[in-house]
């Protein structure tokens, strides 16, 4: 443990001397030892539950790989049994299942090399739901946007501990979709063809990536009142339509000192990159041998959900929407060549269609107009299909 965080302190020195030098030189790992990293909610929810199983990385590597082909189930005090089967970098349960308050779920990992793994006994924490989520316009720090806050109150003052998670979902429109683009053809030349409909709406999502926690440990009421989000009123992505879906842990007191512990030793980094600068010690050990290391805690969690959504136009009413994403501005070249300005007479941009990094449109028999691709084709930022749970 001493040489890990050893080697993490040299490594963020090493990286300091030298950004503060002219030439870039290569950072790789000294030493690596391998360990299982686990990421897993078991919650009150009737579902497959999930279990996701990886190996640490050297600080060199882009990816990181799964540990695959391991037998992973979980038992209870009742005599019950739940098998995962491996599903490329997760372990989905066989059969739908979920946490009942009072029954004791132990996770227990036999690897495909010998190695064996289990977690110490587990309850469900108080199913205490969330009052309501909501998106309100205030001021933090002089910056003016969108608040979603989420509110929960325990009037048994047992909840205490909370962890909360969102996936936003946004719609996107294109601001200069038309019905005719550039491509080009086999021969490299620049053609017109109809523009596909389905390039103009589209939906971006994004999960939440650092730990959001907070407690009422201490205090006189068991009530909560967290900003779960901030987002600017400069952000284009409530432009239009904007839903996020909140989840509400209630966590225990080791469970919540094991995620506090790691927010701090992340800082601003994703909590669930198996590049930690340390290891922080979970309820999860080997049970043949000291030496094998395990990351991860194995939590079983009462869950709350909800989903709320607004329009740009209800929140602030008579405001004009944020800009978009990228700019937008439209450029031409004339296909007359004396024809006179505004049109400003540039060369067509046949490598940058290749790249899909503009798009060409007409506009009339004259002039052809070009902008920055996602301002043509919202497919290059989103997907243009429409999720299941969407409400227009």
């Amino acid at each position: 443990m001493k040489n890990f965080k050893l080697h993490s302190i040299i490594f963020f020195l090493s990286a300091f001397i030298f950004n503060s030098c002219t030439e870039t030189y290569p950072l790789l790992t000294n030493t690596y030892e391998e360990a299982l990293v686990v990421e897993t909610t078991i919650t009150n929810e009737l579902k497959n539950q999930e279990i996701k199983l990886v190996k640490t990385a050297k600080f060199e590597d882009e990816s990181y790989l799964p540990e695959s082909g391991a037998e992973v189930y979980i038992t209870d005090n009742s005599g019950h049994r739940y098998d995962f089967e491996d599903q490329s970098d997760r372990y989905v349960s066989t059969v739908a299942f979920q946490a009942a308050p009072g029954i004791q779920y132990q996770l227990h990992i036999n690897t495909k090399d010998g190695r064996s793994f289990e977690s110490s006994a587990e309850t469900l924490t108080p199913i205490n739901p969330m009052q309501s989520v909501t998106a309100e316009i205030e001021t933090i720090d002089t910056e003016r946007g969108v608040t979603i806050r989420a509110r929960s109150f325990d009037p048994d003052n047992k909840s205490k501990f909370y962890r909360y998670e969102y996936e936003e979902t946004y719609k996107v429109v294109t601001p200069k979709w038309v019905d005719t683009k550039a491509i080009l053809n086999a021969n490299g030349g620049v053609i017109f063809v109809p523009n596909s409909p389905d390039t103009k709406v589209c939906y971006g999502s994004k999960k939440s990536s650092t730990l959001l926690l907070t407690d009422t440990n201490g205090l006189s009421e068991d009530k909560i009142n967290y900003l779960v989000r901030f987002i600017s009123d400069q952000d284009y992505i409530i432009t239009t339509r904007y839903s996020i879906l909140v989840r509400q842990y209630v966590e225990n007191l080791a469970a919540y000192n094991y995620y506090s512990t790691l927010k701090k030793m992340s800082g601003n980094e994703n909590i669930l990159s198996p590049k930690q600068p340390g290891i922080v010690l979970g309820n999860i050990r080997s049970i043949k041998n000291s030496g094998d290391k395990i990351i991860g805690y194995f939590d079983v969690a009462s869950v709350s959900t909800e989903r709320i959504y607004f329009n740009y136009a209800d929140l602030f009413y008579g405001e004009v929407a944020p800009p978009y994403y990228t700019d937008c501005k439209e450029f031409c070249y004339a296909e007359i060549p004396f024809n006179p300005d505004p049109c400003t007479h540039v060369p067509p941009f046949v490598d940058d269609i290749a790249l899909k990094k503009v798009t060409y449109f007409l506009t009339g028999s004259q002039f052809t107009f070009w902008v920055n691709s996602p301002c043509g084709d919202c497919t290059t930022i989103a997907s243009n299909i429409k999720p299941a749970f969407w409400i227009d």
